[in-house]
Parts: structure tokens; sequence; C-alpha cells
């Protein structure tokens, strides 16, 4: 008889930090094809950035 054991895939998910908050966000589905362009954690800190 086999056991099955779960696999917790989301532990290994990519991460940065967002500039306007300083926390850490993951990688999500929806931003897969732009990952690379991705600088803030939501919308709130994306029209809350300071301007320069």
């Amino acid at each position: 008889m086999k056991t099955l054991v779960k696999v917790h895939k989301k532990l290994h998910l990519p991460t940065k930090l967002c500039p306007v908050c300083d926390r850490p966000f993951s990688w999500r589905k929806k931003w897969e094809k732009d990952w690379d362009n991705i600088k803030y954690c939501s919308h709130r800190c994306m029209t809350n950035r300071k301007q320069v």
C-alpha cells in the first residue's frame, strides 16, 4: 500500500520586495508573463509610490 504525501509547491515561488511598503510578495500566476517588470505588490502601492 502506498502512502500519499502532500507536496506544497507554493513554498518555492520567487519573491520580491516592494519598494513602497518594503514587504515581500510572491510570484502570481497572473504575473507569469510579466514577472521581470513587476515592481509593486499591489495597485495601492503602485498609486502611492514616491514621486521623484
